[in-house]
C-alpha cells in the first residue's frame, strides 16, 4: 500500500510564483519516483479535486518540443489549478512508457513518415505501455476517492475507474496545435480515441 513519504511547500510555474505542495510516496508498485503537486486549500482538495495525470515528457515539458503538446498541457493544468485548486500527478513514464532514448528513436521514425504509434510498434513496443494504477495508489494515499479528471484520454478515465475511484467529471484540455505536432495530435485521436477538437 502506498503512503505519503514527504510533503514540501514550494512555488512552481514558468514564473515560479504559484504556491504549491510537492508530495513524494513510498510503496508504489514500480518504485518509480512519481510525485503529486497540490494546489489550493484543503477544502478544494478533499471535496472533489481537479486531477491531471501527466506523464513525464522531457522533450515537451522542459524543452518545449514542436513534436507534442505535453508542455502546453502541463502549463494549462498548472495555471487552471492555480486559480481553482487541484492535483497534478507527475508520472515518470517517458515516451508512453518506452523511455527517453527509445522515444528519440521513435521521433526519427516519425520524421521518416510513421505516426507515433507506428513508430513505437516498429521498435517492438505496444501503442501505450503506461500503467496508471500507481496514480490510483497516489490518490488513495492522499485520501481522495472522487475526482474531476483533466484529460482527453479515455484510457486514463478507465484506469482510475477500474482502480475504484469515482471520476465524477471529465475536463478536457485544450487542443494545442503548433508547427510540427498536428499529425501527432490527429494520430492520438485516430489510434487512441483522444477527445481533441480541430477547427
Amino acid at each position: 500500500m502506498a503512503e505519503v513519504r514527504t510533503r514540501i511547500s514550494l512555488k512552481v510555474g514558468s514564473q515560479s510564483h504559484i504556491p504549491a505542495e510537492m508530495v513524494s510516496f513510498h510503496g508504489l508498485n514500480s518504485d518509480k519516483e512519481h510525485v503529486a503537486i497540490i494546489f489550493g486549500q484543503a477544502d478544494q482538495i478533499q471535496a472533489v479535486p481537479l486531477v491531471r495525470l501527466h506523464s513525464e515528457c522531457l522533450t515537451g515539458d522542459v524543452f518545449h518540443s514542436s513534436r507534442c503538446d505535453c508542455g502546453e498541457q502541463l502549463d494549462e493544468a498548472i495555471n487552471q489549478m492555480a486559480e481553482q485548486g487541484g492535483i497534478i500527478l507527475y508520472l515518470r513514464q517517458e515516451g508512453r512508457g518506452i523511455g527517453l532514448y527509445n522515444k528519440i528513436d521513435a521521433y526519427k521514425l516519425q520524421s521518416e513518415g510513421m505516426n507515433t504509434y507506428q513508430a513505437n510498434n516498429h521498435l517492438g513496443f505496444g501503442d501505450d505501455l503506461r500503467d496508471f494504477t500507481e496514480a490510483g495508489q497516489m490518490l488513495e494515499a492522499l485520501s481522495i476517492s472522487r475526482i474531476k479528471l483533466m484529460t482527453n484520454n479515455p484510457k486514463k478515465v478507465k484506469a482510475l475507474s477500474d482502480y475504484g475511484l469515482t471520476v465524477e467529471k471529465e475536463v478536457n484540455t485544450s487542443t494545442h496545435i503548433k508547427d510540427g505536432n498536428e499529425d501527432y495530435l490527429k494520430a492520438k485521436v485516430d489510434n487512441a480515441g483522444h477527445k481533441l477538437k480541430f477547427d
